[in-house]
């Protein structure tokens, strides 16, 4: 079972590898053009390892690889270079994410005219130290969810929703930590038009939900009380506005179900191992373009 599915999985990889993915780590030296150990070898093992192994550090991949699948991969090179290649094609994978995405979406032929957004965190460490690492993107932010403090990145999701299913991702992106919801997803959110969008408190915009009114669309979110609004006019309408709050949370619950499950099978939450730029975009994608894999069945 395993053989074919790491069958499987290998030809998916050349087949999308020749299409686009070998536009975005082109050698430009004659010696490293054709290593004996190819790219497509390297994606596999890795993806093969976190889809279906659920092993999660490099180093764990790599001696499972050795000890159980040498006979398929003969030219593996040493953990230190195998490690170092995959930070260099980091750009490969959120290619490799959106493609995954694409092919999800039409298998389930969902263009769903109602929309689910959130964010979670992935933390490089907790908030009481200071974080060192990949500083182009990450530094300190606040999860009101955990009530805490940490360095990292939030990474944003937009998809459509299913009844009783994992919402299909119609968007994924990286932004800091301390990047608020809104203002990270704004622009996402004014590309969605003629479409109702449930989101969380954090986008309760009265200039975001005009624009969604005038494009024939709404954006819903739990109800959020105005600063220094009375405390009698709360208490008047507070029986309604818990039950429309839920309702709304109800509707958005399938695209945190998404979060979790991805937290649960690929622990791409925690990435206090990871110690430069190259290593967290294979980090948080490697491991999307994991889940996609088999969600795919591939």
């Amino acid at each position: 079972m395993r053989l074919l599915q790491l069958i499987r999985l290998y030809f998916y990889v050349c087949e999308i590898y020749e299409e686009e993915l070998q536009w975005h780590c082109k050698r430009h030296t004659k010696n490293q053009s054709a290593p004996d150990f190819t790219d497509q070898e390297l994606l596999t093992t890795y993806l093969f390892g976190v889809a279906y192994e659920r092993r999660f550090r490099i180093k764990d991949i790599y001696d499972y690889t050795f000890h159980h699948w040498l006979h398929c991969f003969p030219n593996l090179p040493s953990y230190t270079a195998y490690n170092a290649r995959l930070n260099r094609m980091a750009s490969i994978f959120p290619v490799l994410v959106e493609r995954l995405l694409e092919k999800y979406s039409k298998q389930n032929n969902e263009q769903s005219l109602i929309s689910l957004t959130d964010s979670m965190p992935i933390i490089t460490c907790s908030g009481s130290r200071v974080g060192k690492v990949a500083r182009e993107l990450c530094d300190k932010g606040y999860n009101s969810t955990k009530k805490m403090y940490f360095y990292g990145v939030k990474l944003h999701g937009i998809g459509f929703h299913r009844s009783n299913c994992l919402p299909v991702m119609e968007f994924i992106q990286l932004g800091p930590a301390s990047e608020h919801d809104l203002q990270a997803q704004r622009q996402l959110l004014e590309q969605v038009p003629n479409r109702t969008v449930f989101g969380d408190k954090a986008f309760s915009d009265t200039e975001l939900k005009e624009i969604f009114i005038e494009s024939r669309g709404e954006l819903i979110t739990p109800i959020k009380y105005k600063k220094g609004q009375p405390i009698i006019d709360k208490q008047r309408h507070k029986a309604a506005d818990d039950l429309y709050s839920r309702a709304v949370s109800k509707i958005r619950q399938p695209i945190e179900s998404f979060f979790n499950w991805l937290i649960e099978h690929t622990d791409i939450q925690r990435a206090a191992k990871v110690r430069s730029l190259k290593g967290l975009i294979v980090h948080i994608f490697g491991r999307i373009a994991a889940s996609l894999i088999k969600l795919n069945g591939l």
